[in-house]
């Protein structure tokens, strides 16, 4: 006998309403909160601690913009080159890659997005906001740090209520899973997306909140983001299903583990660097 909580998705309409024909999803309002909660976290951060993060209001909001840019082409892109089985139409046809309609013509979205391309285009955007506008990469990196966590957890609340990248199937043994688990076409699976909103969200944010009062040096707060987020991420797919077109690799690691690995060691070099320069 399952709980409402466990038939959730059928009771649920991941539409919150229509305008014009067009429906709005909650997954775009979670989206859009997402970034509100992260540009409200870094004026905060401005505000409350200037001798750490002396950046003015006008260059925090021209930088936002610039990221906010890199991270929707950087995710779309990004999925599309590591998860999409149909990435060499998208390539050979990158009109369509931010195309919202379907062949019918019928508004659908765009769905497919990746958290490491995401990364990829927010670094590259901030990489060239810091040459254009003369600015401190790292110092910037810093305030994204305490920034971005909790507006993550949007994000992934977004993807419980889209319905999309569910957690893997529970086993009858699991007791837990049993009681928090989702029906999903019939089947009980881990809410992998709020487990991710709680770990790469919340405890990412804890992780970084403590680092910024005990650690001065400028650039440990971004190598604490990365080396947290990863290892949640890296945790957290445990229960969550890899792409039906990816599965698992080397040591039945998915894909999402394996960029994690990567992160940490790309992190861990940042740590390196940061000290080098410190003792030179």
């Amino acid at each position: 006998m399952y709980s409402k909580w466990n038939e959730i998705y059928s009771l649920f309409n991941p539409v919150a309403f229509e305008i014009f024909g067009i429906a709005i999803h909650w997954y775009g309002i979670a989206y859009v909160l997402s970034l509100l909660v992260a540009l409200y976290m870094a004026k905060r951060a401005i505000k409350k601690d200037p001798k750490r993060f002396p950046i003015s209001s006008k260059n925090l909001e021209s930088y936002f913009i610039w990221v906010e840019i890199g991270v929707i082409l950087g995710a779309r892109i990004g999925y599309i080159a590591i998860y999409d089985p149909n990435s060499l139409y998208y390539f050979t046809h990158p009109w369509q890659i931010f195309n919202p309609f379907d062949s019918r013509g019928d508004f659908v979205g765009i769905r497919g997005m990746s958290y490491h391309g995401a990364l990829i285009g927010f670094l590259i955007a901030s990489i060239a906001f810091s040459y254009k506008k003369r600015q401190n990469f790292l110092l910037y990196m810093d305030l994204v740090a305490i920034s971005v966590p909790l507006g993550y957890v949007f994000g992934r609340i977004g993807n419980f209520l889209n319905q999309e990248l569910y957690g893997r199937v529970v086993p009858k043994n699991d007791l837990w899973g049993q009681k928090i688990g989702i029906l999903v076409d019939g089947t009980l699976r881990y809410p992998s997306q709020l487990i991710e909103a709680f770990l790469e969200g919340i405890i990412v944010f804890i992780c970084v909140w403590i680092a910024k009062k005990t650690l001065k040096t400028q650039g440990l707060l971004i190598v604490v983001y990365g080396i947290s987020y990863a290892t949640m991420r890296f945790i957290a797919e445990f229960w969550r299903e890899p792409d039906p077109q990816m599965g698992h690799y080397l040591l039945g690691l998915s894909m999402g583990q394996i960029l994690s690995v990567i992160m940490i060691a790309i992190s861990l070099g940042l740590l390196f660097y940061i000290k080098s320069q410190k003792n030179a």
